[in-house]
């Protein structure tokens, strides 16, 4: 097949003036590389395409690709993450990952903490704040864990996202929603063990991979996966693979992670995180249907790696799960 290639290079957004947190969440140029050798290895021919932006310009010169292997996070707004798979679906061009729809609903925690409370997986309470009148929604006790609701890579997490005192909940609720432009999720803080779940495959056919627990090591800011516990992640967390074989909490989070897959209706590969509550019991945090793919920082190729799955077969896996959508040839639309 001819794959085309879309992804947005952190390198690139630098050098034009953003900064290093705007752009956490985008791909280095090896990862770029690792994904095209691997679709090379695999026999399929490979063309880069770029950023949303290089898309419409290519799109509307008349390209066209067999598949897309999108890995394009986006700049702005909510649908940052849907951009280009919309683009795609306007001209019938599968891609790998998810549709529009579920990109932009898992973008967004609180919808999607919404669905998945509807659907009868266990999360911790939490409300949606979008001005400092809407604190009244808050009707659980401490202690609160609270982010922006839109943000992925810990962007605005730090060890001050613990709230242990009701009173000291507006300050930084008012600090994040001026910070970063948009609404807060506060929610009951667990304090017990977290896991992210990897999965590749699509409806019936999705697998779990393997599953990490994040040990925060000594030096790490505490009790959160915060912006700098993973920009330093090598020095700062230990990704332990665990078994569902041998450890009944890894079982649970493994069951409830694929669960939520398949209630959000995300395909092809991604991550669900979980994290325990006081009792021991798994809880639901967030899902990343677009998970990073850089072979040996990424959580997802980590673990991955680390289940006796290599990096070829990984991208193999989601390539084939894509594959599935294929309706018509190259240029046909």
């Amino acid at each position: 097949m001819l794959i085309g290639l879309t992804y947005d290079l952190r390198s690139q957004y630098l050098s034009e003036g953003f900064s290093e947190e705007e752009t956490a969440e985008f791909d280095r140029e090896d990862t770029v590389v690792a994904i095209e050798t691997a679709l090379q290895v695999l026999g399929h021919r490979t063309e880069r395409i770029g950023h949303a932006r290089d898309l419409v310009g290519r799109l509307a010169a008349g390209a066209r690709w067999d598949l897309v292997f999108n890995i394009a996070e986006g700049m702005y707004g909510f649908g940052r993450e849907a951009q280009v798979p919309a683009l795609l679906d306007i001209y019938n061009i599968p891609y790998t990952f998810s549709d529009p729809v579920v990109m932009g609903m898992t973008l967004h925690k609180g919808y999607t903490k919404r669905i998945i409370r509807d659907v009868g997986i266990p999360t911790p309470d939490f409300a949606v704040i979008e001005h400092e009148r809407d604190l009244a929604l808050v009707d659980f006790d401490p202690p609160y864990f609270v982010k922006p609701v839109g943000e992925g890579t810990g962007k605005g997490v730090t060890p001050k996202s613990v709230v242990r005192q009701r009173k000291d909940l507006a300050l930084l609720c008012t600090t994040l929603l001026a910070s970063y432009s948009q609404p807060v999720l506060v929610e009951s803080f667990l304090p017990g063990r977290e896991f992210t779940v990897g999965i590749t495959g699509t409806g019936e056919a999705a697998q779990v991979v393997g599953s990490l627990e994040i040990v925060l090591l000594d030096k790490a800011e505490a009790e959160v996966y915060s912006y700098i516990n993973k920009e330093r992640c090598e020095e700062l967390v230990d990704y332990r693979l665990v078994s569902a074989t041998s450890d009944p909490v890894v079982k649970e989070a493994e069951d409830l992670a694929l669960r939520a897959w398949l209630a959000l209706g995300c395909r092809d590969g991604g991550r669900v995180d979980l994290r325990c509550a006081t009792d021991g019991s798994v809880q639901f945090i967030e899902v990343n249907p677009l998970a990073g793919l850089h072979p040996e920082h990424s959580d997802l190729p980590i673990m991955s790696s680390k289940a006796g799955l290599p990096y070829p077969e990984l991208i193999h896996r989601i390539v084939a799960s894509a594959t599935e959508r294929i309706k018509y040839p190259c240029g046909m639309v």
